[in-house]
């Protein structure tokens, strides 16, 4: 960086040290998350909503059957039919995608269920035929927080993602689905509602044993694990043997609402002002897809109209102050160019922003986008070494799905060393030594994992064993 001026120089050591989360900070937040992990589950719960799925097995690897599963995410809506087959751990997939319209996110609940069941419609009849068939179990995954009392059946608590649809928060989000399918004759028993944390914990436990926690980082974050029922102080109502194992949607998220730990910057003090939801999700707002590029923004624009610094002079940069106009993609796109002059970042500011950024701004940019993708990868970590350290895994493996794991560059490293940092692990003797814990690419918890939940909660009622599964008019 021999050629940036002294003021950007400043600029960027100040970025630095806002940016920056040391090993001392990262222990601190994983403590405090150990402790939130536990409020959660108890009586009084806590920002944590620690969800019981009343998924209550890990699969064996010989579930069989063919089972739809509808994945709700916050971009796509995906409709799979999985077919487990006879073979150990082995599955057939055909899947369809749908984008969600952005129109649909702030519009009316029917709207929202009218186009899903279009979607599940449109799937069996280019699959199936307009023939009649069997109702056929399906998995939905509802990747939002809810609570559920039954494994088909789920109250909305809030609506996370950039969704804002009025008369769904607070209801149970079933009958709702189930009217709009009914409406239209689809030939579906919604037989599991999942989050698509534990679908992923799940799909991941099929095909290796090692697997103890699901996670996804994506357009949002959130985690999945199996709990005892016995350290579930706000399920002990219900009588279970403590040794009944049940998964946790911890929806992690809203980690830290009461801002006593995570380092925050003005600019993630925008971001959550500026939300549909201010104070809520204050972990998944620094971490998480959705708001990343718009840190990155963020930044730019207020270094651009500080008098003090000189960035983008004279240009106008009325793309730029568009909220939301950088995703994660954009910032992924700054992290890979490979040239030493950031030719690529310099056409695509040009190309997106209609910005001409000379060398010094170049690397400012490039250092920025690092900065905020190593700290939401060193942050992310600490949510993984909290639930390790409670429930005392040594060694595991972590599933973990969503764009920002598979695709953000040097994501898994950053969190792999900041796990090493937080869990003390003495050095590696050669590189193709295992870390004691891992996060590994999950299997397709969204579909497969639906699917197998189905296939798990439809063997349970077979042996008769209802406790928390099925709302019992349903398998009157």
């Amino acid at each position: 960086m021999a050629d940036v001026p002294k003021d950007l120089m400043q600029e960027i050591k100040r970025l630095e040290e806002m940016f920056t989360v040391d090993t001392a900070k990262l222990k601190a937040i994983t403590e405090h998350f150990i402790s939130e992990l536990a409020k959660g589950l108890s009586v009084e719960g806590g920002s944590i909503p620690m969800n019981p799925t009343w998924c209550m097995a890990f699969p064996t690897g010989y579930e069989t059957g063919t089972f739809l599963a509808l994945d709700m995410g916050g971009t796509n809506l995906r409709v799979c039919e999985i077919i487990l087959t006879d073979e150990k751990s082995e599955f057939d997939i055909i899947q369809s995608k749908y984008r969600m319209p952005e129109e649909l996110k702030s519009g009316t609940a029917d709207e929202l269920w009218e186009y899903i069941a279009d979607c599940l419609q449109q799937f069996i009849e280019s699959h199936h035929g307009t023939k009649d068939l069997e109702r056929l179990p399906l998995g939905f995954t509802f990747s939002y927080p809810a609570t559920q009392d039954y494994i088909d059946h789920g109250v909305l608590q809030r609506w996370t993602k950039g969704f804002d649809i009025d008369g769904v928060e607070g209801h149970n989000v079933v009958p709702m689905f189930e009217a709009a399918i009914a409406k239209r004759g689809v030939p579906i028993k919604l037989t599991a509602l999942i989050n698509d944390t534990t679908g992923t914990l799940i799909a991941s436990a099929y095909t290796d044993t090692k697997m103890k926690i699901g996670c996804i980082f994506g357009t949002g974050c959130n985690a999945a694990y199996m709990e005892n029922v016995g350290s579930i102080p706000k399920l002990a109502h219900m009588n279970l043997p403590p040794d009944t194992p049940m998964a946790i949607n911890c929806e992690w998220g809203a980690f830290d609402n009461e801002h006593k730990v995570l380092p925050r910057t003005p600019y993630d003090i925008i971001i959550d002002k500026d939300s549909p939801r201010p104070g809520q999700q204050a972990f998944e707002k620094m971490i998480a897809g959705l708001y990343l590029g718009e840190l990155f923004r963020l930044v730019l624009v207020d270094l651009h109209d500080n008098k003090e610094v000189h960035i983008f002079e004279g240009q106008n940069i009325d793309k730029l102050r568009k909220a939301y106009t950088l995703d994660s993609s954009f910032l992924s796109m700054v992290e890979e160019d490979p040239f030493e002059n950031l030719s690529e970042t310099g056409d695509l500011f040009q190309n997106k922003l209609g910005i001409v950024a000379n060398h010094p701004e170049l690397e400012l940019i490039r250092r920025l986008a690092e900065l905020i993708g190593t700290r939401a990868a060193r942050l992310s970590s600490c949510g993984v070494a909290a639930i390790a350290k409670k429930k005392g895994y040594e060694t595991c493996h972590v599933g973990a799905d969503g764009s920002v794991f598979n695709k953000y560059p040097h994501f898994k490293q950053r969190g792999a060393q900041a796990l090493r940092e937080i869990l003390d692990w003495a050095p590696k003797k050669s590189s193709k030594e295992e870390d004691p814990i891992e996060i590994l690419a999950a299997e397709d918890g969204s579909g497969v994992g639906a699917a197998l939940i189905a296939a798990l909660t439809l063997k349970r009622v077979k042996e008769g064993n209802m406790a928390g599964i099925l709302h019992p008019e349903n398998f009157k």
